[in-house]
Formats: C-alpha cells, sequence, structure tokens
C-alpha cells in the first residue's frame, strides 16, 4: 500500500478524500495535517514543515485546502521529492500550476490535477457518444444554493476563491471531456454581490469552430431543486448529461449504465493517482481553469444584492 498525507481536513477532505482512501486497498491514510482538526489512529501535525521533517516515510501528499494556499505547500513538497495531488481548481493563477508542473518534472515525482466530475459515472458514456457527431448548440445550466453547499465558508468570496465558478468549473470540467472540438470563451457575464469579491452568478459564452452556438449559465442563487446539466444537439440527436453526471439521455431516452469501475468520484480519482505515481506520469490538465480564468478577463460586471 501507498502511503498518503492529507493536508486540510476541511468538509471536502471529510466528505470525500478519507472515504475514498479507506476504501482503497492501493492508500493507507498515514498522516494529516490542519490547524484545527486531528484524525484517530493516524499521525497528525498542525504545521506543515513539521510532517515534511519528521514524516520521512510518506512520500505522497494531497493537498485539500482552499486554492489561495495550495501553491506553497504543493511546491514544498515537491522540492521534497513528494507526488501530490491538487483538489480542483489545481491552483489560484495559471501560472503556477504551470510552475508546480515544471517543478514536478525537474524532481521526478508525480503531479495530479483533479477535475473530480468528469468521473462522473455517465460521463464517458457521453464523451463516446459524442464521437465523430457534428455539435450545433450546447447549453450548461449549473445552478444552487450556496448557503446549502458552502455554509460560512468565506474563502470563496475571496480573490482567488472563484465564486460561483468553484461549482462553474465542475460543468467546464466535463465540458473539456466531453467536446472533442477547442472551444474559447467570447464573452463573459458576471454578477458580482455588492459586499462580495467574486461573482455568485456568470453567463457564458464561447466560440465553436463548426460555429455551433455554446452558453454556460452558473447561479448560486437557486432555490428548491439543484440543477447541474449539459444538453448538447447535435445532427444526430439530443444529448443531456444531467444531475451532474449522473444521468445521460439520448433523445429523451434514459441511457443505462455508465462507468462502474469502482464506485464513486474520488475512488477513481486516487485509483489514476496510484497509476500515476507507477508509471512516473504527470496529469495537469488546465483547461477548466483556463476558461475561468478567461470569464474573469474579459468579463463586464454587475453589482446585485449583497449576500
Amino acid at each position: 500500500m501507498i502511503d498518503i498525507a492529507l493536508i486540510g481536513l476541511g468538509k471536502i477532505a471529510k466528505d470525500q478524500h478519507i472515504p475514498a482512501i479507506h476504501s482503497s486497498k492501493k492508500w493507507n491514510l498515514a498522516a494529516t495535517v490542519s490547524k484545527n482538526s486531528t484524525l484517530e489512529c493516524v499521525q497528525n501535525f498542525h504545521n506543515f514543515d513539521d510532517f515534511l521533517d519528521n514524516q520521512a516515510a510518506t512520500r505522497v501528499v494531497s493537498l485539500c485546502m482552499p486554492p489561495q494556499f495550495r501553491f506553497e505547500y504543493a511546491m514544498k513538497a515537491i522540492e521534497t521529492k513528494r507526488h501530490v495531488m491538487l483538489e480542483k481548481p489545481p491552483g489560484a493563477t495559471i501560472s503556477e500550476c504551470h510552475a508546480l508542473q515544471s517543478s514536478a518534472r525537474q524532481n521526478g515525482v508525480s503531479i495530479f490535477a483533479t477535475w473530480h466530475s468528469r468521473e462522473a459515472p455517465m460521463v464517458p458514456a457521453a464523451k463516446a457518444w459524442l464521437r465523430g457527431k457534428k455539435v450545433r448548440s450546447i447549453f450548461i445550466e449549473w445552478k444552487e444554493d450556496v448557503n446549502y453547499w458552502h455554509p460560512g465558508q468565506d474563502w470563496i468570496w475571496d480573490a482567488g476563491g472563484l465564486g460561483v465558478f468553484d461549482p462553474g468549473i465542475n460543468a467546464l470540467s466535463i465540458l473539456t471531456e466531453i467536446i472533442a472540438e477547442p472551444l474559447h470563451l467570447v464573452a463573459s457575464n458576471l454578477s458580482i454581490p455588492s459586499n462580495k469579491k467574486n461573482p455568485i452568478a456568470a453567463i457564458l459564452q464561447f466560440r465553436h469552430p463548426n460555429n455551433a452556438t455554446v452558453t454556460a449559465e452558473f447561479d448560486w442563487r437557486q432555490t428548491g431543486d439543484q440543477i447541474w446539466s449539459i444538453t448538447v444537439k447535435t445532427d444526430e440527436g439530443r444529448l443531456e448529461l444531467c444531475d451532474g453526471g449522473t444521468m445521460l439521455r439520448i433523445d429523451g431516452q434514459a441511457i443505462q449504465g455508465g462507468n462502474e469501475f469502482l464506485e464513486g468520484e474520488y475512488p477513481r480519482l486516487y485509483h489514476k493517482f496510484a497509476k500515476l505515481i507507477e508509471t512516473g506520469g504527470i496529469d495537469m490538465d488546465l483547461a477548466p481553469l483556463i476558461h475561468v480564468a478567461d470569464a474573469f478577463m474579459i468579463g463586464t460586471r454587475k453589482l446585485v444584492d449583497p449576500v
């Protein structure tokens, strides 16, 4: 088994990373680093440098803290010859992601920028069905209640926290996985609460090489049913990928099956990470983050009600 340390013990670590590690025959959770939390039956550190100095046998780390603070930890891990797994988004800026990838190559370690929504069960089937078809339009609707999913998490509103793009980047990670043609952003409309730094809603428009209409709507003010859907119209029918990639319909008919390899998005991510380490590979696909960076660069901004 591979010893791994979790750096950060927030909600995502407790809800997803810890169960995925414990359910795997490939991984052993050997240590944690957190300023405020500890786990039973593992060695716990409150300082990352203490972990690096005293846990020499653990050569793999999974970074689960917010993106604004991740670069320094990742670089220190890489420079001490440790393999690194990054929660999404892999960094607060594109340039720091490039720096981490370059350092990983120089130090001969693996680095993995994870996009958990790509591991949703029906994403591979959607990608396979779209292969070779001419896309006519794409519409993404990703709307959820920020108060339910991120209670008390102020970092999401700070610079580098992405705002509504924290969930929206999940949709973009699926989009860039299932659509073969390169897309680039041409318009971005951002709605920013008057008391926050990041958007609570966004409407994006992309240019497709076949002149297909590509639009994404992200909104954190959704009440009632939560919506995570991607609809693609092609010359051979209509694809609907719903519930964040867990349900697929073709021309209104539900498709059964899907990605049955392991159960759950995070167990599949950890399986892939183990393979990367075994082969000395690097996986730093930045396509979703580039779209988000473009949205901030060319976005028109309007102030909306405070939250």
